[in-house]
């Protein structure tokens, strides 16, 4: 009795550690645009995704993403911006500059074509 136990929460306990590791969240990077005079710059590879996947900027200066893309999946071949209207197509290992408007706080998400990979941009 003791055994069928033991071997159920064993089984339980896989069974959530595969369906955290399929599904839940692991990127957990983030990063601050560097501010200078002449504004806020962020470089994002795309890779499996972004990286940084979470950026934070500063209200009322102007941002600047370069994306960089090293990934050959179809899927990062554009970057979206739905709440802006932005549309990028983003060449393999070709340095894109997106200019993205900071005049309001809030968060702004992008994605890739295929809305399967995300990131988000907050301004505070």
């Amino acid at each position: 009795m003791m055994l069928q136990i033991v071997l159920l929460i064993l089984g339980v306990l896989t069974i959530c550690f595969i369906g955290w590791w399929f599904f839940g969240e692991h990127d957990i990077s983030q990063a601050l645009a560097v501010v200078s005079d002449e504004g806020q710059k962020a470089r994002i590879i795309v890779e499996g995704g972004y990286t940084p996947s979470l950026l934070k900027g500063k209200a009322g200066h102007p941002l600047e993403l370069i994306f960089h893309r090293k990934d050959p999946s179809t899927c990062l071949e554009k970057v979206i911006f739905p709440e802006l209207g932005v549309e990028a197509s983003l060449p393999l290992f070709e340095d894109v500059i997106i200019s993205i408007d900071t005049s309001r706080k809030g968060e702004i998400t992008y994605t890739c074509g295929m809305h399967m990979y995300h990131g988000n941009i907050i301004i505070e």
